[in-house]
Formats: structure tokens, C-alpha cells, sequence
């Protein structure tokens, strides 16, 4: 059985608190000593480099992927110029082996989701309700969840270890794969031939050989 690694995301709408949900989510589990990687779904256009840096005017020339490398962090700018956007699973397979990827965004693919609420957030629509994938709900106010479990949106340290004992464990690469499917239109293919499970992602030659892959633009 080949070594897979677990996929979370962390779900809900725009203000709902999930990005500093994965950010809080990432630093608990590195404390932990956890290899954490993270996927984020833009919902605009984006540039890691401006247009006056050197990598910026090689995409300018007609680059279809550009590689930053430097003695701190490198980074594959790929170009789309119209094609389609990867889906979640080609993009799990460009990781390095990790304990655990989290993936905020892509609300509407099935895998294990923890979803964000605030009272502040304009849309309180509850992502819970039609989506059986999600485990629980972290929100800063009382909501009715049925008999899925709710958790304080600061209280980290539990919604990890609700993580860990549901999804995980983590680190012990024995999770096996299932071929989850979204019900995103355009996305219907399961998140990789066999490779990507809704729990976990399979680590193969392609993610041993390219560590990271940023395409842009992309939009939810």
C-alpha cells in the first residue's frame, strides 16, 4: 500500500474566519512537529512577483512557467493563458511529502472539511447543512449543528485534536485512498485517478520530483 497523507479543508464564506482558522491550524500542528503544506483556492486573479521584477518580465515574453529559486524559498510561476485551472488534485500531487495538507477553499470538492463561521460574515448560510463531508464547525457564536460536532473558533488545540483523532493520525502515512468527486461544475473528475483519496493523498514520483507549483491566475 503505497504512503498516502491526509487532506483537511477549511471551508466558508467570504469573512467566515478561515483563513486565520488554517493559519492557526498550521502553526498548532508545526508545533506539534508536524511537515504541514497548504493549498489556497483564489477567487481573483493574483502575481507572486510584480511586473518589474526579472521572473515577472520572463512571463511577460511569453514564459509558460517561470522558477524562482533563491537560498530561502523557490517558486514555479505557471502561466494558463486560457487553459483550464489545475484541478485540486494535480495540485496535491506537485506537494512534497507531508504529515498533513490543508486546503482552504474548494468548498464544493469532497473531502473532510471543517467549516468556518463568524457572526460578522454577511452570508450565514450554512455549508454544513448540504455537505455530509463536512466533520464539525468552528464558529464564534452558537450555532445548531445537529449531531455534528461545534467548536469555539479560537479553541485551536481541540479542533486539532478532533482532527487528528477523525482524519489522522497523522504523520503515520497508512490512511487508505478513496476517489472523492466534486459537484462543482467543471470539476466532476475525482481528484486523482486513484492517487488522491478524499482523506488522503498519495505520495508518487511527480511530488518527489517538483515540491511546488504556483499557477496563476485561478478563481473559485
Amino acid at each position: 500500500m503505497p504512503d498516502v497523507t491526509p487532506v483537511v479543508g477549511i471551508v466558508g464564506w467570504k469573512n467566515s474566519g478561515k483563513t486565520t482558522l488554517t493559519v492557526r491550524l498550521v502553526e498548532e500542528f508545526t508545533r506539534r512537529g508536524l511537515r504541514v503544506s497548504t493549498v489556497k483556492h483564489a477567487h481573483h486573479a493574483f502575481s507572486i512577483d510584480d511586473g518589474s521584477t526579472d521572473s515577472a518580465r520572463h512571463r511577460a515574453a511569453g514564459a509558460g512557467e517561470v522558477a524562482i529559486v533563491s537560498p530561502d524559498r523557490w517558486a514555479i510561476i505557471g502561466e494558463l493563458r486560457g487553459q483550464p485551472e489545475p484541478n485540486l488534485g494535480e495540485v496535491l500531487t506537485q506537494l512534497a511529502p507531508c504529515d498533513l495538507v490543508l486546503v482552504e477553499g474548494y468548498k464544493s470538492h469532497a473531502l473532510p472539511k471543517i467549516e468556518a463561521r463568524r457572526s460578522a460574515a454577511l452570508d450565514q448560510r450554512s455549508i454544513a447543512a448540504r455537505d455530509m463531508m463536512v466533520l464539525g464547525v468552528a464558529a464564534d457564536f452558537p450555532v445548531e449543528n445537529g449531531h455534528r460536532p461545534t467548536f469555539d473558533l479560537d479553541d485551536v488545540p481541540a479542533i486539532a485534536d478532533f482532527l487528528e483523532r477523525i482524519v489522522g493520525p497523522f504523520g503515520a502515512g497508512d490512511t487508505a485512498a478513496r476517489s472523492p468527486q466534486s459537484d462543482d461544475a467543471g470539476m466532476n473528475a475525482p481528484l486523482s485517478s486513484g492517487a488522491v483519496g478524499s482523506s488522503a493523498l498519495s505520495r508518487g514520483t511527480a511530488s518527489e520530483a517538483r515540491p511546488s507549483q504556483t499557477h496563476a491566475p485561478n478563481t473559485d
